[in-house]
């Protein structure tokens, strides 16, 4: 008996060793970091898929970190130089079709984003998974094929997120992100992230397909599909301004 308890605590022990060496917040960093890099700037397209129609959009967009960001609107025609502005935790809208510009109001927030699986307050708040969560290690698990590091990341103290758990699945032989569960301070699941379609693109290897899908809404779900895309680029401060918006 004593023999087999011997075993037993080295089996813990190795285990224990495994997990130790897991670098919860280096790992999530990386992920975060191939799929965004630091600044990034291209094309994507955005489908909308409802049980009662769908809709699709081509976009412009440019990013600057989680700080700044610009997107306008391609296609369709009747809604094409549609612009949308983030600097730091302010959200500005211009329409072409009446030329006007307007910062988004707290009222506005929770509203749907073009209509879209996010909302202008994702577009706002999002995060940085290191600096605003506590990441745990949980185990390995397979999604589509690969095997993944599962973590479990909860707010930190006075964190301004809106989610209450997230569940983030970073695949083991590239780093990428493959899946990710978003769950408010109930427990109850909202939103499932997907991350598909891995190619070279834009000189690094990266998903270029994500798939937002609605836990609340059956049959709803948002996918964005990078036509091109350029990571780490300096991208001129003009472009994130008021006066860009209009121009």
């Amino acid at each position: 008996m004593q023999k087999y308890a011997f075993y037993i605590i080295l089996i813990l022990l190795s285990v224990v060793a495994v997990f130790s060496n897991i670098d919860s917040e280096a790992i999530i960093r990386k992920a975060e970091d191939m799929s965004k890099g630091k600044t990034m700037q291209g094309t994507f397209k955005m489908k909308i898929v409802t049980p009662d129609y769908t809709r699709n959009l081509t976009m412009d967009m440019w990013n600057d970190g989680q700080e700044r960001s610009l997107i306008i609107t391609r296609e369709p025609k009747k809604e094409a130089g549609n612009k949308m502005l983030k600097i730091d935790k302010e959200l500005y809208s211009y329409l072409k079709a009446t030329e006007t510009s307007m910062k988004l109001p707290a009222s506005m927030m929770l509203q749907s984003w073009n209509g879209s699986d996010l909302t202008n307050d994702d577009l706002v708040r999002e995060s940085d998974m290191v600096d605003d969560y506590n990441i745990k290690y949980l185990n390995d698990e397979n999604v589509d094929g690969s095997k993944c590091w599962k973590f479990e990341l909860k707010p930190k103290p006075d964190a301004p997120v809106v989610w209450g758990k997230i569940f983030y699945w970073v695949r083991q032989n590239d780093y990428l992100p493959s899946k990710v569960t978003y769950y408010d301070e109930d427990g109850v699941l909202h939103r499932t992230m997907l991350f598909q379609d891995i190619k070279q693109m834009g000189g690094r290897k990266i998903p270029t397909v994500w798939k937002v899908i609605s836990e609340t809404k059956k049959g709803y779900y948002t996918e964005f599909k990078y036509e091109n895309v350029e990571f780490d680029k300096k991208i001129p401060s003009r472009i994130f301004s008021l006066r860009e918006l209009e121009r």
